[in-house]
């Protein structure tokens, strides 16, 4: 039974509708029903790996456990669902890690460039005691991270060819609400420029930025190679997203309750794994069948260019232990 309700509503109308609390119960058929806001669109990965976790719970519980998700900003942007969250006003979101450090600075060490040697590196991590430490840092900001959803590796994309730092100077570049993703860019010669994931096509259409970084499945199901025909595969950064919930409504589920939820939750995140992957091959056929030129520049010269940020995180005693932590997992 696909119990996912994906609905198409008036903003406003909705938002009133989100003053009850972010879960509830409904009368007839007595299920425990939890709203999910989140960003993405319905073709993408992370958005379907949402849809396994809403079906593995109501199965889990019996039916009495579900999950109604409102993909494409329906309920604001990244920034918007976590505040919701914090109110109760909202069940669970995803957000990327990147806009979450506002809330959580610790985090901004995902953020930094070129901390993970490759993508099993970065699994051992997030899915070990690094990162269930990592998913429990916001609970006093009254939201609960229950698993890490693989966003890929982070690279530039633009109007004219990069093939080295220097290309980059004096582009104006997209960048999430994130001061490491802002430091990053200034380090690499570039202009930061925070932008709303939603109007970024505009502007990148009407020339406002000259162009940005995202992982290629965001970029190729944005339809951003419509407008951008560069796509530099420097993988300067793999910001993972996480799947959190508001402790008001986790407090509010029974132990067994809170179980099959973290379970769902685990179970689609290795499911997600696997369409990630898939969705990455794909969308690097078809830019390339769009006429976008992917350039493999030698990362070793952005490398160099960012390391005064590995010495600005170590003079934090938290931020150095982390880092020595993380570079020793094998």
């Amino acid at each position: 039974m696909n119990i996912l309700r994906t609905k198409n509503i008036n903003r406003v109308g909705l938002l009133l509708i989100l003053l009850s609390l972010g879960i509830g119960c409904a009368e007839q058929n007595e299920v425990k029903e939890i709203k999910l806001g989140h960003g993405l669109d319905t073709s993408h990965p992370v958005h379907k790996a949402m849809v396994y976790m809403s079906e593995r719970l109501y199965e889990k519980s019996g039916g009495t456990m579900s999950i109604d998700i409102y993909p494409n900003q329906q309920l604001g942007s990244e920034r918007e669902t976590l505040e919701l969250l914090q109110i109760g006003s909202l069940g669970m979101t995803k957000v990327s890690t990147g806009v979450l450090e506002n809330f959580v600075p610790s985090l901004q060490l995902f953020g930094l460039p070129f901390l993970f040697r490759d993508r099993e590196h970065r699994f051992e991590v997030l899915e070990g005691e690094i990162g269930e430490e990592f998913l429990n840092k916001s609970i006093d900001k009254r939201l609960k991270g229950l698993t890490f959803y693989d966003a890929g590796s982070r690279s530039f994309y633009s109007k004219t060819p990069v093939e080295k730092p220097e290309d980059l100077k004096g582009l104006k570049l997209r960048v999430m609400e994130s001061n490491t993703a802002i430091n990053m860019v200034k380090n690499l010669g570039g202009s930061p420029t925070p932008i709303a994931w939603g109007e970024l096509y505009t502007a990148l259409q009407q020339g406002i930025v000259d162009g940005a970084e995202n992982n290629l499945p965001s970029f190729y199901l944005s339809r951003h190679y419509e407008v951008t025909k560069f796509f530099v595969v420097d993988e300067h950064t793999a910001l993972p997203d996480e799947l959190l919930i508001s402790t008001l409504v986790w407090n509010d589920l029974n132990p067994q309750q809170q179980k099959w939820l973290k379970e769902a939750a685990m179970e689609s995140s290795e499911y997600q794994k696997t369409i990630w992957r898939e969705a990455e091959l794909e969308a690097m056929e078809e830019i390339q069948k769009a006429g976008v030129k992917v350039i493999y520049p030698d990362k070793e010269l952005f490398r160099e260019k960012v390391e005064p940020m590995y010495e600005e995180f170590s003079q934090d005693p938290e931020m150095k232990k982390l880092i020595e932590e993380i570079q020793a997992i094998e």
